[in-house]
């Protein structure tokens, strides 16, 4: 029986795990998105950076589990977008300006991808709940 308790507590303890790790990488995503068209504060200065979330596995000891957790937000190496609009304050001496490497329909795709993940963990917990409900249900029976 305490197996079955150490599963359940298991079990959630993971999925919390997963929840943490989405809701960090929707963060991300979410301040992607909002400076995908902010321009640099200086002339000819590069803009924001579009950051790019990674995930680690970790083992958890009280759980005698391995989680995931929200690991180092990197950096995205591509090449900003250049566009030339010579009246811009942050055009550089060619009339250029640079705008950020966000590609809105990617962030969009990757923000509903790990919605999907998070109320799929959410759903293992509500699960969770209801089978230890059942049998303590069972068990006053």
């Amino acid at each position: 029986m305490a197996s079955d308790a150490n599963d359940f507590l298991r079990s959630m303890g993971i999925a919390t795990s997963g929840l943490r790790a989405q809701a960090g990488r929707m963060r991300v995503i979410s301040e992607n998105i909002a400076n995908a068209d902010s321009t640099a504060p200086t002339a000819g200065g590069d803009p924001y950076r579009r950051k790019v979330p990674t995930f680690s596995s970790a083992l958890d000891r009280t759980l005698d589990a391995k989680v995931v957790a929200l690991g180092k937000i990197r950096p995205d190496q591509t090449a900003f977008r250049i566009k030339y609009e010579p009246g811009n304050p942050a055009a550089d001496a060619a009339g250029n300006v640079k705008y950020p490497n966000v590609n809105p329909l990617i962030e969009m795709t990757d923000m509903r991808e790990a919605q999907r993940s998070y109320e799929a963990n959410l759903n293992i917990i509500s699960a969770t709940r209801r089978m230890i409900q059942r049998t303590l249900d069972i068990l006053k029976a």
